[in-house]
């Protein structure tokens, strides 16, 4: 029996993958190469309005359509913290060890990263009952800058989304915390920052139980 040969043609005739003429793709370029690359602000506004869409399908409560965009935000975070650490110098390429070098790690680096500046603040909690609390601020979240929100929904904040970007950074450095988003900015004329969000950082207490045993030692 003759052996088959395969049929030649254009990679417009083969299902399938398509593969540049040159034989790389996107997975071939180093990271650092789009270190300072920016996203089109329309580009992103498109996005994720179409993910605040999919995400609000068949909902039950405000609640819920926050949770789903906290879902679609933690694999991000996870991704994000290894590319962030990848890019740092050798000597620095060392994950947070305790909760404040990591929450600013998130407020410096994460934030500059994903909208070109730092977050506008970070506190703890002053209520002495509750120690595991802490509180990064952002005046003007890009996420709800071009999301018109119903009045029905008004107590709906979209930076959940950015909420689960933080707790996925949070999950891979080991300080597992649950992060929400909560929108502080009162709606009145004059009010320099109606958007203000503080995302409210919880940490689990296996954390604050180390991070006792380690300010001990």
């Amino acid at each position: 029996m003759s052996s088959l040969q395969p049929i030649k043609g254009s990679s417009k005739d083969q299902p399938g993958l398509r593969y540049p003429t040159n034989g790389k793709t996107i997975y071939h370029r180093p990271l650092n190469r789009t270190k300072a690359a920016e996203l089109s602000g329309a580009s992103f506004a498109y996005l994720f309005s179409e993910m605040v869409g999919y995400a609000s399908k068949k909902i039950e409560s405000i609640q819920d359509l926050e949770k789903r965009l906290n879902v679609q935000g933690h694999p991000i975070g996870l991704k994000l913290l290894d590319l962030l650490l990848y890019r740092e110098p050798p000597r620095s390429q060392t994950r947070p060890l305790n909760i404040i070098t990591l929450l600013h790690f998130i407020k410096i680096n994460v934030w500059q990263h994903l909208f070109g500046r730092t977050a506008d603040g970070l506190e703890k909690s002053s209520d002495p009952t509750k120690p595991d609390e802490y509180m990064i601020i952002d005046n003007e979240p890009l996420v709800n800058r071009y999301i018109s929100v119903p009045k029905d929904m008004s107590q709906l904040n979209c930076a959940a989304y950015v909420a689960g970007i933080i707790e996925g950074v949070c999950d891979g450095s080991a300080f597992p915390a649950r992060v929400t988003a909560h929108s502080v900015g009162k709606q009145e004329e004059g009010e320099m920052w109606p958007g203000r969000t503080v995302f409210l950082v919880k940490f689990l207490p296996e954390v604050m139980e180390r991070e006792g045993y380690l300010g001990k030692g």
